[in-house]
């Protein structure tokens, strides 16, 4: 399926690799459908690596996709160069103004501070509350969830006695939402936190629901219908390295680490580990992004207005059969810069 993004953006020769097709923009031109705007407010610190792990499972709908990179306007990323925050992302005040179908906040290496001694976190709930107005649905992930759930909800994370660190197994426990079709009963997800947000802590009156959780891990993903999101306090997205990667990161700065808990074979850190945890990443999204499109109104205005005109991300009325859903066509992922 092919993805429209950028001949210069890192992340097309990672998929070029991967053997993901890539389309010209003026072949996605040519597809007659609203695309569907999804932002990515990426704050992990290799922004790099991150765009590209969301940019692969968004790429893997059936549907155009036109994704816009999106920074904090008061801070400045340390460990990605000017050159690439210049090229390819866009500050949050500079596209407040803006709607979109779908929103996605990040994880952050921030999570043992308390929320209000983040530089950002002022800005932070002020994008919180303009999801409300200007998006139809967030996708909330690790950090980025626990401070979704914490402005909105109040909730509170904890510290962990020990990094919870490791591919834990999981399970449904809404097997009819929709977002869970297809899944099986038992399955894996990386988990890489020093901090957790607790199950009977979820107020009564909130309306969220927890849908998947660990024995191991607890809360893993939860609904929050009230504010069109999802909240995923795990790496569903990361790559079959990432955990690796910091593993051995952590280990040469001296840093206290255990092994990952059910990632390398063995628990031999010489092998490399397999990823159990692709197909559901997969899935999960594709799921996220289906409801978007059944749900959110063909015309971005109706976005945020009494919670929008349902309906698919297509005209209502003279639509061209040939880009119905069902039929066979390509899938593009497009930058928006």
């Amino acid at each position: 399926m092919p993805i429209k993004i950028p001949d210069n953006l890192p992340a097309r020769s990672i998929l070029d690799a991967e053997g993901v097709m890539v389309m010209r923009e003026t072949d996605a031109v040519r597809q007659d459908i609203r695309p569907l705007r999804i932002g990515l407010l990426n704050l992990m610190p290799d922004k790099v690596r991150t765009e590209t792990q969301f940019a692969r499972l968004l790429g893997a709908s059936p549907l155009q996709v036109e994704l816009t990179l999106v920074k904090i306007t008061s801070h400045v990323p340390r460990h990605t160069s000017s050159d690439h925050i210049i090229s390819f992302y866009r500050s949050w005040e500079d596209v407040r103004d803006e709607r979109f179908d779908g929103f996605i906040i990040t994880g952050a290496p921030v999570e043992t501070m308390p929320f209000e001694g983040v530089t950002y976190w002022d800005e932070l709930r002020r994008i919180f509350d303009w999801t409300q107005t200007h998006v139809h649905g967030c996708f909330n992930v690790c950090w980025g969830a626990q401070a979704a759930v914490h402005h909105f909800h109040g909730m509170a994370k904890h510290p962990l006695p020990r990094k919870m660190f490791g591919v834990h197994r999981h399970r449904v426990l809404e097997p009819a939402s929709a977002y869970l079709r297809g899944f099986s009963d038992d399955f894996s997800i990386p988990v890489s936190r020093w901090t957790e947000v607790r199950r009977e802590e979820i107020p009564a009156a909130s309306g969220m629901k927890v849908l998947m959780d660990s024995d191991e891990a607890g809360l893993c993903l939860l609904h929050d219908p009230a504010h069109r999101s999802l909240h995923m306090f795990n790496h569903v997205e990361y790559d079959t390295n990432s955990l690796a990667d910091e593993y051995f990161r952590d280990l040469a700065a001296g840093k206290p680490i255990g092994l990952p808990h059910g990632y390398f074979p063995q628990d031999d850190p010489g092998r490399p580990p397999l990823n159990q945890w692709r197909s559901h990443a997969h899935l999960l999204f594709g799921n996220w992004i289906n409801e978007l499109y059944q749900t959110t109104p063909f015309d971005l205005a109706g976005i945020g207005s009494a919670n929008g005109a349902r309906g698919p991300a297509r005209p209502a009325a003279g639509p061209d059969l040939s880009y119905m859903p069902g039929t066979i066509r390509p899938s593009t992922l497009s930058f928006s810069t």
